[in-house]
């Protein structure tokens, strides 16, 4: 029978949603794609547990995610309810919907009631759980009026299936927006969860983050390392053991050119002046600009253990900011 460490709490600094009443640890566990089908299972729990350990509270899911779709969710409850159920009041669990997950009308991107709340109902079916800590709208959608997924939202909070609300994937305007509307309706909408890594800033150029700091809302940074371009392994190009060698097209279309892989070579001299790996510093990067958790996606405990000890370096330095962007080609 799992036992957690006793000591997970003395060394964790939470970081405050904005002015909400919820705090987040400064890394958190995503399982976007290494918690479907073809996973192993001990390596998976081997991962959560460990996570657990190290003071990580927050585990983030989605409806899609897996593989298949919805599979993420059923092996992470499968876990949970085998390891951790008896520390639910320690855990902060979220799960998202908006992107297409079942046939028909009503299960293709979304945000009308009707999918929202069905898509929360599986979601809390297949962790065999009673509520989500945070229940995201996933990405926006245009032909829904924000105002029905506004309502829903607070009639989600209202049947106690989820305590906050978060938006994924949505700009500065459209959060502004839907700001207002939650306002209206008094629904807790207390984060945002957005891509943000050193290579891809669109949330500093689409207000995303101006307005989600000017609001007081958290910000969930996900993709913090790129998909691993932010690694040591690029050091010295693409390496014959990545999945993008020798796949020029799809690497431009990715932006991975010979531009920006002199840039993580520069990055990588960098990390190593400071002592540490690219993957670290990446992670210090994020934390230095405000963002109140990075989501780390791990396919082991040894890759969560690295990412984990970028908080024991020290914090970037205002020239080392400055560098790291001067260094881009």
């Amino acid at each position: 029978m799992y036992v957690a460490n006793t000591n997970r709490y003395d060394n964790t600094i939470y970081n405050r949603c904005g002015r909400s009443g919820l705090v987040l640890p400064r890394i958190s566990l995503g399982m976007w794609q290494n918690f479907g089908k073809n996973a192993d299972y001990d390596t998976m729990k081997d991962i959560i547990l460990t996570a657990f350990d190290h003071g990580i509270t927050y585990f983030d899911l989605a409806n899609n995610y897996g593989p298949d779709p919805g599979q993420a969710e059923i092996n992470f409850g499968k876990i949970f309810n085998e390891n951790l159920k008896p520390y639910r009041d320690e855990i902060i669990i979220a799960t998202k919907a908006g992107y297409e997950m079942w046939p028909g009308p009503y299960g293709g991107r979304g945000g009308s009631r009707k999918y929202l709340t069905a898509s929360l109902d599986q979601s809390l079916k297949r962790m065999g759980i009673d509520y989500v800590d945070i229940f995201y709208h996933h990405c926006l959608d245009p032909d829904t009026p924000l105002k029905e997924t506004a309502l829903c939202m607070s009639d989600i909070v209202r049947q106690g299936k989820s305590l906050y609300i978060g938006m994924s994937n949505y700009d500065g305007k459209k959060m502004h927006r839907m700001y207002h509307k939650c306002d209206d309706y008094n629904v807790p909408f207390v984060v945002n969860q957005n891509r943000y890594n050193i290579l891809d800033r669109q949330v500093e150029y689409n207000s995303l983050k101006k307005e989600c700091f000017s609001k007081h809302k958290g910000l969930v940074a996900f993709s913090p390392l790129a998909q691993g371009r932010l690694s040591d392994k690029f050091k010295n190009g693409i390496p014959e053991s990545s999945r993008l060698y020798g796949k020029p097209d799809y690497c431009k279309s990715i932006g991975l050119d010979d531009a920006q892989l002199q840039y993580i070579s520069s990055l990588c001299e960098i990390a190593d002046e400071r002592g540490e790996t690219l993957s670290q510093m990446a992670i210090q990067w994020l934390l230095k600009k405000g963002v109140t958790s990075v989501l780390v996606g791990v396919r082991n405990k040894e890759q969560l253990l690295e990412n984990l000890a970028a908080l024991d370096k020290p914090e970037l330095s205002d020239e080392e900011m400055r560098l790291i962007d001067s260094c881009a080609v």
